[in-house]
């Protein structure tokens, strides 16, 4: 999401196996597009099978989460529903953005700029026909729930750990805290390391806390809705012109109440705050019991080895992998 929060709250890190035992709802769309974008060859072309089929998010949905799953982790992947009006805009902004990236790759290709090529093809990724319905598919052939959210997947995710039917949220995004999630899971579905100007880093799982955070910032549960408005959501990119987050929390800590917070701000508001506000406040959101699928191989060799040519060998050893995960489940950690 557009939230640009990430330097005033604050998180720890954490350890894979400090999450044995857990059950983490993941914010399907956001781990996807992860895959999508990071999974590539050096010229920036997607995985793809004999067919031309791309697989980058298959392979990205199957080997990661193998790795999450033998570390004796429950997941839940919660997919997006009907978007508020209100994004309609961003999604806009969006496709214009992804179109713009496709162009400067095939040129960037023209020229034999393969790394040029590689930035603006991360920045062009879409999600094509059929995509979502395999991903869901093979998550639950490897014995992970999937769950259909009414509204925003992450949103949703946030409300299965407030009902107890999961621990934390798993996303890159900060939407689930701003609805109450309890707890936050960053890093999560990444890969370990990552390729930066600077060279290669390790990229950890980090936690994010709602109660800290609002200890640590001074302000409510309706005072952080405002912060996020202020600076920016889906649904009023770019928030309120000249403040950033800092300064948003200083008015919010200042005017208090939500009413006089956006009253001080009225004259540069291009947005009806209130309808922003309620999108957080009451989140479309449905109140779902978890029941984990049963793990079956017949169905993920199909999948991935019959129809999308993965090698066989490297999918029996990750299935090796998934079965050893299932006694980790049960065990419980200091958490």
């Amino acid at each position: 999401m557009g939230l640009q929060i990430g330097d005033i709250v604050s998180r720890r890190g954490i350890k894979l196996e400090d999450l044995r035992g857990k059950t983490i709802a993941v914010d399907a769309y956001n781990a996807i597009y992860q895959f999508l974008s990071s999974i590539r060859q050096y010229d920036g072309t997607p995985l793809m099978d004999s067919k031309g089929k791309v697989t980058s998010h298959l392979s990205g949905l199957f080997y990661r989460n193998v790795n999450l799953l033998n570390e004796g982790m429950k997941l839940i992947y919660v997919f997006d529903g009907k978007s508020p009006e209100l994004k309609s805009k961003t999604k806009e902004r969006r496709q214009e953005s992804k179109d713009v990236a496709q162009e400067r790759y095939e040129r960037a290709i023209i020229k034999g700029d393969f790394v040029e090529a590689g930035r603006y093809a991360k920045q062009g990724v879409r999600m094509e026909e059929g995509m979502l319905e395999e991903s869901m598919e093979l998550l639950e052939a490897m014995g992970i729930a999937v769950v259909q959210a009414p509204g925003e997947g992450e949103m949703q995710c946030a409300e299965l750990v407030k009902s107890g039917e999961a621990w934390a949220v798993g996303s890159q995004d900060y939407d689930a805290l701003v609805v109450g999630g309890k707890r936050l899971i960053q890093n999560l579905t990444l890969a370990k390391k990552r390729k930066v100007n600077s060279g290669i880093i390790d990229i950890g799982p980090e936690m994010i806390e709602y109660e800290k955070v609002l200890n640590g910032l001074g302000i409510d549960a309706d005072q952080f809705i405002c912060l996020a408005i202020l600076s920016g959501t889906d649904f009023n990119q770019g928030g309120v012109s000249g403040i950033g987050p800092k300064r948003a929390l200083a008015l919010v800590k200042d005017k208090k109440y939500p009413v006089a917070i956006f009253k001080e701000v009225e004259e540069k508001l291009d947005f009806n705050w209130q309808e922003v506000f309620e999108i957080f406040k009451k989140p479309n959101v449905a109140k779902v019991k978890i029941d984990f699928p049963k793990i079956d191989e017949a169905k993920i060799k199909e999948i991935l080895v019959e129809r999308h040519d993965f090698s066989p060998e490297r999918v029996e050893k990750q299935l090796e992998k998934l079965r050893k995960g299932r006694g980790k489940a049960a065990q419980k950690t200091l958490f």
